[in-house]
């Protein structure tokens, strides 16, 4: 399991698959349990006491499932990443994401029972310069460089091509 800044001084450590590339030789990327995501999704919907809107598997070269939790007249957009069991909040459904991620809602709950780590805002806001990058190859740094992400969450939550 992934570290997650528990600590003071404790960085994110990303783990092979992180980005979303991998190379030939090194086998396929683990895969996060769609269904899993799916029956945490529902049941965070019912502690919202709302319903299950939109649910978008993920495609390449997006590296998240994205689905939506419709409570109200609100709408939350919910991220899950495809190879590593972290959930992310966002405002708005989009090919990928840099920023605006939203603190968890308070029905966030039913994803950390079912095995997620919840992410934060302020996680994925971290500068890459705090987060433990050692397992990057050079083409993921290459991609990093090239759209000009500097934070955690634009390392998770990308369509790098």
């Amino acid at each position: 399991m992934t570290s997650m800044t528990g600590d003071k001084g404790t960085a994110f450590v990303l783990p092979r698959g992180a980005t979303g590339f991998s190379s030939p030789e090194d086998g396929p990327l683990p895969q996060t349990d769609r269904r899993a995501f799916r029956t945490a999704l529902y049941a965070a919907a019912r502690a919202a006491r709302g319903r299950v809107g939109e649910v978008e598997e993920q495609t390449y070269p997006l590296t998240f499932h994205t689905a939506s939790v419709v409570h109200g007249a609100a709408q939350s957009t919910v991220l899950c990443h495809a190879h590593h069991p972290w959930i992310a909040f966002a405002r708005e459904r989009r090919t990928w994401y840099t920023d605006r991620f939203l603190t968890p809602p308070a029905w966030a709950h039913p994803f950390a029972v079912a095995g997620f780590a919840v992410l934060t805002g302020e996680q994925l806001a971290t500068p890459l310069c705090e987060v433990d990058t050692s397992v990057l190859s050079r083409a993921e740094w290459r991609q990093v460089r090239c759209y000009g992400i500097t934070t955690l969450g634009g390392v998770l939550f990308n369509a790098w091509d």
